[in-house]
């Protein structure tokens, strides 16, 4: 424990999160994580809003976000606890998710051993639950047709891992692209708002291999994700890490470009 009870010395914080002090150190050195006093032994001590904040980081971390983009999601914050809050409250219904999908994967392999164990037939629709990659293939067939879905898990079976994380990767880096232009209060049809959704639009575009899904025009299907975007709490989820309402940013910026190119 630290001075009193609300202040931890960095051994303690360190100990406390399951991280290192080189680890805070270096978080202080890029202005993530400043701690609230320094002993006259040069001691760092942290108070508990310095807790909350490294919470955040270590979440931010476990969504796969590089330190880059964990400053920007932390900076769209501010001093604002209201906003702390919400973002918090996204990364709760996150876990939840997360929680519930390794529930499914203990009761399905706990099934498989008992099976196993009592020499009973298995069943695929409880071995791989929690493990399908392609749990939201009835949806994309409902909104946009069976082809599409097949083409696009065709292409993605076709890629390599590092491909694949690189893929990834390129998403996160929009979302934070668009996070940080909604902080900074530009305009969904300024230039620089409009260079962001061009990039999210070849990124779509690769994942959908410049098919017209459901009938439509590529652009007008594209705007029309930003609505689901903004209607699905697992896509907002993704967008509003970078701050509270960067889902609607995203959307409003995305139907702009819609219109423009339709």
């Amino acid at each position: 424990m630290g001075v009193n009870a609300q202040e931890w010395s960095i051994q303690d914080l360190a100990k406390a999160a399951g991280t290192t002090s080189r680890t805070l150190r270096h978080y202080g050195q890029l202005g993530l994580l400043v701690p609230n006093r320094t002993g006259a032994n040069g001691m760092r001590y942290y108070d508990s809003g310095a807790l909350v904040r490294l919470q955040r980081i270590l979440l931010l971390r476990e969504l796969g976000l590089g330190l880059a983009a964990i400053a920007e999601a932390l900076a769209a914050d501010g001093l604002d606890m209201a906003t702390t809050v919400d973002a918090l409250r996204v990364h709760l219904d996150l876990l939840r998710q997360e929680r519930d999908r390794i529930d499914r994967q203990i009761s399905s392999v706990a099934t498989t051993v008992l099976k196993l164990e009592k020499g009973q037939p298995l069943m695929p629709a409880e071995s791989f639950d929690g493990f399908d990659h392609t749990k939201y293939k009835d949806e994309v067939i409902q909104r946009w047709g069976k082809d599409a879905y097949e083409s696009s898990d065709r292409w993605w079976r076709s890629k390599t891992d590092a491909q694949k994380q690189d893929f990834q990767k390129a998403a996160l880096d929009i979302a934070a692209d668009y996070g940080r232009a909604h902080a900074a209060g530009l305009a969904v049809d300024s230039p620089e708002v409009q260079a962001i959704v061009a990039r999210h639009a070849e990124w779509v575009r690769e994942g959908w291999q410049g098919r017209s899904w459901g009938g439509k025009p590529f652009e007008e299907a594209f705007a029309y994700l930003g609505e689901m975007y903004v209607s699905d709490d697992r896509f907002r989820a993704g967008y509003d890490i970078h701050g509270v309402g960067t889902t609607e940013f995203a959307r409003d910026a995305m139907a702009v470009y819609g219109r423009a190119h339709s």
